[in-house]
């Protein structure tokens, strides 16, 4: 669609090239990047941006897209909801949306309407456990790209429903595509609502009408409330899958964990609408016959949580997204953030010798999916590194040149946040996503690897659960010679010898607790928070358990005040940063936490401000680093801060502390090194990798190793460089 007169030339230094559509929020225009790389712009209507109310409700639309950037959704690029006409840029998805398909060519069937089925619920669970609910499914936000199904429209503002709903009198949203609960009571929606939707959703894709058909928006919205779906021309297989989904009470739904797990186990070519699919039992009772643990990423999901709680959010790998069209009402609902793992490594100042024959180097590391491909993390273990995440279970390379001596690799479709465990003396840990035509193997396994030569010596089902509960991104932790985790069932802590796997001690989580190891220097702490906290996505009470290394057993509880995110030990205290929650959104961190587990005392500081961005601890301080390149030093003892420093890395993840100075990388590859005591950059480089910088809460990318700088950056690229001799920033 060509552009018109009327329209800019450009919107945040995108050059217009065409437009995508118009809706009752805003335009979507196609527009390229400096590079070359085609993006959609939305640019917000010009009425709506002097609505403040309506300016807050963008801002959240932003930063939950951020969140939920992956593939399955959108990346997010660039965005301004400050501007004087507020705008946000994602990457650009080719494809017709399911609307289009069903109208030109007719409903999906057999292998492709499994897929499409598997694809959304794969889109669906990383949606929530980003804490996010869509609230808006429906065919017309559905985009059928080469890679796979991507789900774009992240957002109306409230205030553009009331606004709406005042001028026209319509009921808001989509009415067939919608909860019962949704029109009920819009407030209290949560993530099954969403299951509700994607129920309708395959439905349509499967006989091309929605399970509720009436002759107005009200005598639909009337059936969604009061009366039983159509499903007779829905194939017998999907049906039993698709009634549970569309129960009218949110809590008789399975989560979309359990959801996909279904879907997983419908035969290939779905069958027809007779009686021979799955059987005559009700779906729901499959649930609780599953075991599998939850995949990362595109791959599959924990089943036996009732609401989404793994850790890990979409791969942002290949430059795919979305072109969110506003034009109906809909709107988001973003709860906790997810936040960084905590994996900021110290080393100290003194180990400044370089590998033996160390060179600079730049190296790249298929994994198993090399069409989506993903960033890895690294650890240095003597003269190896030890690399992993999403395609890559694990892989050693030499640290002096870079040079492969094995790779592992993973079958499934990489995934944002699944990254190496660690390493032993003789052992590496990583995680293996089951592929996605292989629904016999665990949904998700910890794998343990050989170091010296790269053979599998055990592999156990892994539990999906750290992000809701802690905000943070870990189910398993190297301890010693031992690794803890969560068991396949989601229902205690085990450790294993990192070598053989035995299973050296089990601990049960407290009764109506759900559980995540945490680490704390020499110690072990278990997070919890009570089943209906999970559920309701607002962990505001958790408790800190101290886990006795040798037997497993849970100390006495201590309560913090939450939500809380934690980052490390400061002064043998755990630190945990609070998060500042607007509504349902986080907006960042607002007050320090600091937990005295043998005196069992908690002490809270507030931070002079809210700091939203991407946290970590190095050296007992902590740090958030901003999407604009905004760094703040924070003392953890007294909650203020010791400096903030503009830097030009836009999007950091860290911090990494070594050598006299702290370091922070994004996506790109792009490095800054701060000193710790004030914030004076020591050096910048210049990019290493085409990556998007919108990703919060990412794990640090950087790796010591003496006094040479392991990075990690998109598209599985490594390198490394001597920190006395950085590369140019160009």
């Amino acid at each position: 669609m060509s552009l018109r007169e009327s329209d800019p030339a450009e919107i945040g230094g995108y050059p217009l090239e065409a437009r995508l559509g118009s809706g009752g929020m805003g335009t979507v225009f196609l527009a390229r990047t400096a590079s070359g790389r085609p993006v959609a712009v939305k640019l917000i209507h010009r009425h709506f941006a002097e609505d403040d109310e309506f300016r807050i409700r963008f801002r959240q639309e932003v930063a939950a897209a951020r969140r939920v950037s992956g593939a399955f959704t959108a990346a997010v690029v660039d965005a301004d909801p400050e501007a004087e006409q507020p705008w946000m840029a994602t990457a650009y998805i080719e494809g017709h949306t399911l609307a289009q398909h069903c109208a030109t060519e007719g409903p999906l069937s057999g292998a492709k309407l499994r897929n499409l089925a598997i694809g959304l619920a794969e889109a669906l669970r990383d949606i929530h456990r980003a804490e996010v609910v869509h609230r808006d499914l429906k065919p017309s936000n559905v985009v059928l790209s080469p890679e796979g199904p991507r789900v774009i429209d992240f957002g109306i503002s409230r205030a553009v429903d009331q606004e709406t709903l005042t001028m026209t009198g319509r009921i808001i949203g989509t009415p067939p595509f919608m909860s019962p609960e949704q029109l009920r009571s819009p407030r209290d929606v949560g993530p099954r609502s969403d299951v509700f939707s994607l129920g309708t959703l395959l439905v349509y894709a499967a006989t091309g009408r929605g399970p509720f058909e009436g002759e107005s928006p009200y005598l639909m919205a009337y059936q969604v409330v009061h009366e039983e779906p159509s499903l007779g021309a829905v194939p017998q297989a999907l049906r039993a899958v698709v009634e549970p989904c569309l129960r009218k009470e949110p809590g008789e739904r399975p989560s979309s964990d359990e959801l996909l797990v279904l879907l997983r186990n419908l035969p290939m070519d779905l069958g027809g609408t007779e009686a021979d699919g799955l059987g005559a039992g009700r779906p729901g009772d499959m649930v609780t016959q599953q075991l599998a643990p939850t995949p990362a990423g595109s791959a599959g999901s924990a089943p036996s949580g009732r609401r989404p709680r793994h850790r890990w959010r979409p791969a942002l790998a290949v430059a795919v997204a979305v072109a969110a069209i506003g034009g109906t009402a809909a709107a988001l609902t973003a709860v906790r953030s997810g936040s960084a793992d905590d994996r900021g490594r110290s080393v100290a100042a003194s180990a400044a010798a370089l590998p033996d024959g160390f060179k600079p180097w730049h190296k790249t590391v298929p994994g198993g999916r090399e069409d989506i491909p993903d960033e890895l993390r690294c650890v240095a273990h003597g003269d190896a590194v030890y690399c992993g995440g999403g395609g890559v279970v694990a892989a050693r390379l030499r640290a002096h040149d870079g040079s492969r001596v094995w790779t592992v690799k993973s079958p499934g479709v990489p995934a944002q946040g699944v990254h190496l465990v660690g390493a032993t003396d003789d052992t590496v840990l990583g995680y293996r996503i089951a592929a996605q035509d292989d629904p016999k193997s665990p949904l998700t396994e910890l794998v343990a690897i050989d170091a010296r030569t790269g053979r599998e010596l055990w592999s156990a089902p892994s539990g999906a659960q750290s992000q809701a509960v802690t905000g943070r991104t870990r189910d398993a932790l190297v301890v010693g010679s031992a690794v803890v985790m969560v068991d396949g069932s989601n229902s205690r802590l085990e450790a294993r010898d990192a070598h053989s796997g035995a299973v050296r001690w089990t601990t049960p989580f407290p009764t109506g607790a759900r559980c995540a190891p945490v680490p704390a220097g020499p110690r072990l702490l278990a997070m919890c928070a009570t089943d209906e906290e999970v559920d309701a996505v607002a962990v505001l009470h958790p408790t800190l358990y101290e886990v006795d290394r040798a037997s497993g057993r849970l100390g006495a509880p201590v309560a913090v005040d939450g939500p809380a995110v934690p980052m490390g030990l400061a002064g043998g205290r755990l630190v945990l940063l609070r998060e500042h929650m607007e509504g349902a959104a986080s907006e960042g961190y607002d007050g320090v936490v600091r937990v005295d587990l043998a005196a069992r005392k908690v002490t809270y500081s507030r931070l002079d401000r809210t700091y939203a961005g991407t946290p970590g601890m190095a050296d007992g301080i902590l740090y958030v680093s901003g999407q604009t390149g905004l760094v703040t030093a924070i003392d953890p003892s007294t909650g203020r801060s010791r400096w903030s420093r503009q830097t030009a890395v836009e999007g950091a993840s860290g911090p990494v502390a070594g050598g006299g100075a702290v370091y922070f990388s994004s996506a790109t590859g792009r490095v800054v090194a701060l000193s710790p005591h004030d914030g004076t950059p020591l050096w910048t480089t210049g990019p290493q990798a085409d990556g998007l910088t919108g990703e919060q809460g990412a794990s640090p990318r950087v790796t010591v190793a003496g006094r040479a700088l392991i990075v990690a950056a998109a598209n599985n690229t490594l390198f490394a460089f001597d920190t006395r001799k950085p590369p140019e920033a160009g």
